[in-house]
């Protein structure tokens, strides 16, 4: 499955906000790090802030902080802001083998949705901080700020 851009977007910064709730982050240190547009990912950002995930804080100080619950929200809740995740309709195919296929691609499009939606930010900051804690062990580099908030 391939995500949209804004999407990625999306789920980098929750979980970037996210790893540190009580820090606010400058959108530029988030677009610098993931090599995009300041001004792309103000749209993203201005989004979510509308939907009550993450909160912007002006002035000096200021930026972007988290302001969900990690142990509630969801990648579904992020994804469906994005992405055009509607189950597909029963098609009136024409033959047997397209028919055969939808039925296949609705319930892989439903078990994607019902996996979105069980997996909530802190878990996805788990996996993060032992995935960051295996490739230590293994002498990899690991990014700064990989830890579950």
């Amino acid at each position: 499955m391939r995500l949209q851009k804004n999407t990625s977007l999306a789920l980098y910064s929750v979980l970037e906000f996210a790893s540190d709730p009580l820090r606010h982050i400058p959108a530029a240190d988030i677009a610098a790090k993931y090599g995009v547009s300041p001004h792309h990912l103000a749209k993203v950002l201005a989004d979510l802030a509308r939907a009550g995930i993450v909160e912007s804080v002006r002035g000096v100080g200021g930026g972007y902080r988290f302001a969900g619950n990690a142990r509630r929200l969801t990648l579904m809740d992020i994804l469906q802001r994005f992405e055009d995740i509607a189950p597909r309709p029963p098609g009136a195919s024409s033959t047997p083998v397209e028919r055969a296929l939808g039925t296949v691609l609705a319930e892989i499009d439903e078990n994607a949705r019902a996996t979105f939606g069980s997996i909530t930010i802190a878990t996805m900051l788990r996996l993060i901080e032992r995935q960051a804690a295996a490739a230590t062990a293994a002498g990899a580099p690991v990014p700064p700020r990989v830890r579950a908030g």
